[in-house]
């Protein structure tokens, strides 16, 4: 018992401590809006979550004990294994209630799992071998290599695009983005991107987008008054429900908005509002605070990093949360249109939960390591300074 006690305080030393207690205090304050939203219904989502938590966590922590170098080597099988994914979703696809794409597939026993979770764990992969490649051969800053990154993560932005799950491709988009920017690539070929998104929105309006991604644009303006009837009735429901907590909020079990289902998606994408109503503003400052600590850390880690492949795949980490959380908060309060996407680590869905703990294991693997990236480093930098003597 001893030696079990002193291996894991050592584990715990080389890993990041702070990262690993909030994401617990994470997944605590994610079960306790789920226990209390289940008022609403007969689905027991508790056990579903806690089973993905308990899962995710056991994979996490074997991650973090396998070097990371090893997953970016084997770069190829994630490639596989998510354009794989992706291809069952075309196969065996489902729509599940309250949506509207075919995201999902069914398993025996009643479960779904959404492919694109995992898909975003091999992309970061995938994507930091892309970079470090570029990076080893000095062609980052490149025209020719821009567009080879911008080819990479059209990929399986146009598989899911294909699933109708808009809502992910802009996620993919981010973590792309951010982790370009991070890395080196030069701001003129951002702009020069952006500028090329806005001169061809009239056709993104007009030729992508269906009746149902404009309706809910056209709801953030009511200009047709549909906020209290069609498109925008979930955000304005939210927004109520956030409103009626107050300062301090209703109280753990007490909401009654909550009670009886008035936000639809109460418990995946719009559970912000649970926190809003229960725990009130105070409620909600503490869920976002406790995602900005992740989200800083995971940042940190990328920076204390000795090796650029572990540097990669924090960046693209810290891009997916911080996407996510910016913009599942920005639909509850209305200020962008309902994509369906879900907070990181507090909304209800097994696969969503268990890929932020891979995520948050795959940071952890680039902590673990990062006594033997510095030595490695020492050692490179000798050898280049005996070669230039």
């Amino acid at each position: 018992m001893g030696k079990f006690i002193d291996n894991l305080k050592t584990y715990f030393s080389r890993t990041d401590s702070i990262l690993w207690i909030f994401t617990a205090i994470a997944t605590v304050y994610s079960l306790l809006l789920i226990s209390d939203m289940q008022r609403a219904g007969t689905y027991n989502y508790m056990f579903t979550q806690s089973i993905a938590i308990i899962t995710g966590v056991i994979i996490a922590v074997v991650i973090s004990l396998v070097n990371y170098n090893f997953f970016v080597k084997m770069w190829w099988v994630f490639a596989l294994v998510g354009i794989g994914l992706s291809g069952l979703v075309f196969i065996f696809g489902v729509t599940v209630s309250g949506t509207d794409d075919t995201a999902w597939i069914k398993l025996p026993g009643g479960f779904t799992i959404q492919p694109s979770e995992f898909m975003k764990i091999c992309f970061i992969i995938t994507f930091t071998k892309h970079l470090t490649f570029l990076n080893e051969i000095d062609k980052l800053k490149t025209l020719p290599a821009v567009l080879s990154l911008l080819f990479h993560v059209g990929i399986p932005i146009v598989l899911i695009h294909l699933q109708g799950d808009d809502g992910t491709v802009l996620v993919f988009l981010m973590i792309a983005l951010g982790m370009s920017f991070l890395a080196g690539v030069q701001t003129k070929y951002f702009a020069i991107l952006g500028g090329s998104l806005a001169v061809g929105l009239p056709v993104l309006w007009s030729f992508f987008l269906n009746d149902e991604h404009r309706g809910r644009i056209m709801a953030l303006f009511d200009l047709d008054g549909n906020a209290l009837t069609n498109k925008g009735w979930q955000q304005y429901q939210g927004k109520v429900s956030i409103a009626s907590g107050q300062l301090f909020g209703s109280g753990l079990y007490n909401g009654k908005r909550v009670e009886f289902g008035i936000v639809p998606e109460q418990e995946n994408d719009f559970i912000f509002t649970v926190a809003g109503e229960e725990f009130g503003f105070i409620g909600c400052m503490i869920l976002l605070a406790i995602l900005l600590v992740i989200i800083i850390r995971v940042l940190m880690n990328a920076k204390k990093t000795y090796d650029l492949k572990g540097s990669y795949i924090c960046y693209g980490i810290f891009a997916m949360i911080a996407s996510q959380t910016i913009i599942n908060i920005g639909m509850v309060l209305g200020l962008i249109p309902v994509i369906g996407i879900t907070l990181p680590f507090f909304s209800s869905g097994g696969t969503s939960v268990m890929s932020m703990m891979i995520s948050v294991g795959l940071v952890q693997s680039v902590v673990y390591n990062r006594e033997e990236d510095m030595e490695t480093a020492k050692i490179r930098m000798g050898s280049q300074s005996r070669g230039r003597i």
